[in-house]
């Protein structure tokens, strides 16, 4: 191809055969590339660029044109602030300044050296090809995945149904899906063998699997937690033994701090397989108390002064109202059941909703005479055991007093 092209080039500039000729062509051909190469292309690949963003803009619909204004104003910077832009106009320079230059070597009888070059001319071609192609996946990867960050935002703004969480998982997803498909894009332009490659990779995932059961359980256990969505952050709940606030949800752990102020990390595959208590989901939250009343008070007049005392309470939600009733026959008192709500449920309003219950309902009691017993415990003997005891004492004393002195001669 390349000698075809100088057979053509030779015949064309044959007939200059004179120093001064060929030095004035050698000048044109000069000026001419520059005045292309640096005042023509950038222009030329600038509104090239124009072009192109007005037709992906007619093409997407309107949520993803809004989605991708960020990375199309990147692009139209220009020049001097896109990569993507400076190296097609590097590229396009670089080509021009070969042509110019085989040009001239033609001009001047020298063709031979284009000739001796030309291997690795072509070879370096193609690896620049190949950078050229790899740089360009590369980059509308990466701004690719600033339009689907933006989008999935978009459409959480839009949609109660997707979480923070929901949101921040599949962004990453998608990534790491669009990333990993770049790289076997430009692995396959480099001519990597992509079959050994995956034969490796799928042992390589089979070792890792057996030696990271646990971390792969945290992992898929995370995806459950993103659809099942049993908590969100900010939410109240306990897990297993713990209890607090969920502060951040990632594919491995679930975070959360507990009322003594300290952070907590769950492994995912830990919170799956525990039963979960959300305080927080229904948006309210009720309380249950226990009180004892003496057997010689009157249950329905405690009952109704703990319920007005309850309804009484700023913290304890009056819809629905709050109740008590009679629920068992404890060992030393009569036992009423306190039921009430609080609303937003947080655990500073459930333990001051139960404090103030406590004393106001104790002076209340006490004003009307009704009684909260201690623990008591009577202790009886049968009649036959008694009498016995009895006789044994007596004849102790009778033992001990022989003269006003002891039976055994002690003083």
């Amino acid at each position: 191809m390349i000698s075809g092209l100088g057979a053509r080039a030779g015949a064309v500039l044959s007939g200059i055969s004179s120093t001064e000729g060929r030095l004035a062509v050698t000048a044109a051909i000069a000026l001419g590339t520059l005045a292309v190469g640096w005042l023509l292309l950038p222009k030329a690949v600038r509104a090239g660029e124009r072009t192109a963003s007005g037709w992906i803009e007619r093409l997407v619909d309107e949520r993803l044109a809004e989605s991708t204004e960020g990375a199309i104003e990147t692009l139209r910077d220009g020049v001097p602030s896109s990569f993507l832009l400076r190296l097609a106009v590097g590229v396009l320079q670089l080509g021009l300044f070969a042509l110019a230059g085989v040009a001239v070597l033609t001009l001047w009888g020298r063709f031979d050296v284009v000739v001796a070059v030309s291997p690795v001319a072509e070879n370096a071609l193609t690896v620049g090809a190949q950078i050229v192609v790899s740089a360009v996946l590369l980059g509308g990867a990466y701004v690719v995945s600033d339009v689907i960050e933006a989008y999935v935002a978009d459409l959480s703004a839009d949609s109660d149904r997707i979480t923070a969480h929901q949101e921040q998982l599949l962004t990453r997803l998608a990534q790491v899906g669009l990333l990993v498909l770049a790289g076997i894009t430009v692995l396959g332009v480099w001519g990597v063998n992509l079959g050994g490659l995956l034969v490796g990779a799928g042992f390589l995932g089979i070792v890792l699997g057996m030696a990271a059961r646990q971390t792969l359980g945290s992992l898929l256990a995370g995806f459950v937690l993103m659809f099942s969505r049993p908590f969100e952050i900010g939410d109240w709940v306990e897990i297993g033994s713990e209890e607090g606030f969920v502060t951040d949800i990632t594919i491995m752990n679930t975070h959360m701090r507990n009322f003594d102020g300290e952070y907590v990390v769950v492994p995912n595959d830990l919170v799956a397989n525990q039963a979960i208590t959300n305080r927080s989901r229904e948006g309210r939250l009720r309380i249950h108390m226990e009180v004892g009343i003496g057997y010689d008070d009157d249950p329905d007049e405690a009952a109704g002064i703990a319920e007005d005392v309850l309804s009484g309470i700023d913290t304890i939600a009056n819809n629905p109202q709050p109740y008590a009733i009679p629920s068992g026959f404890g060992d030393s008192a009569i036992l009423l059941d306190l039921r009430f709500w609080i609303d937003p449920p947080t655990p500073q309003a459930r333990w001051r909703s139960k404090a103030t219950a406590v004393e106001e309902i104790q002076d209340r009691f006490a004003d009307a005479g009704i009684s909260i017993p201690y623990p008591q415990r009577t202790v009886s003997y049968p009649p036959e055991t008694a009498e016995a005891d009895e006789t044994v004492e007596r004849v102790e004393r009778a033992d001990e007093s022989v003269d006003g002195r002891p039976r055994d001669g002690s003083v």
